[in-house]
């Protein structure tokens, strides 16, 4: 039996805050069941002998060494924003609201 539902991709969608048509929830079940079994396939492959990696070769840092520079002034940091507040970036709270 499926693990993802079409409720369950409804849910995922309010709690992401993304409304969804009713094509794109069978769409998306659909999709993402696929990807879940997919995952269960690796799972199974996947044993203590092998390690695990992130990439199939070594990577290596390709950054630049850090510098020291110029840094914005409080003033030319806020010029843009839409509401600023005692030197602050003054934003609504989302905090609470209900999922």
């Amino acid at each position: 039996m499926s693990e993802i539902t079409p409720d369950l991709v409804r849910h995922l969608g309010v709690l992401s805050r993304i409304q969804l048509s009713d094509e794109e929830i069978e769409r998306l079940t659909g999709q993402l069941d696929v990807i879940v079994d997919n995952i269960a396939k690796v799972s199974q492959v996947a044993t203590p002998d092998v390690p695990a990696t992130s990439h199939p070769i070594p990577l290596e840092n390709v950054y630049r060494a850090d510098e020291v520079g110029a840094a914005l002034t409080l003033a030319q940091a806020l010029q843009n924003a839409p509401d600023a507040a005692d030197g602050r970036f003054r934003v609504t709270a989302i905090l609470g609201e209900e999922q």
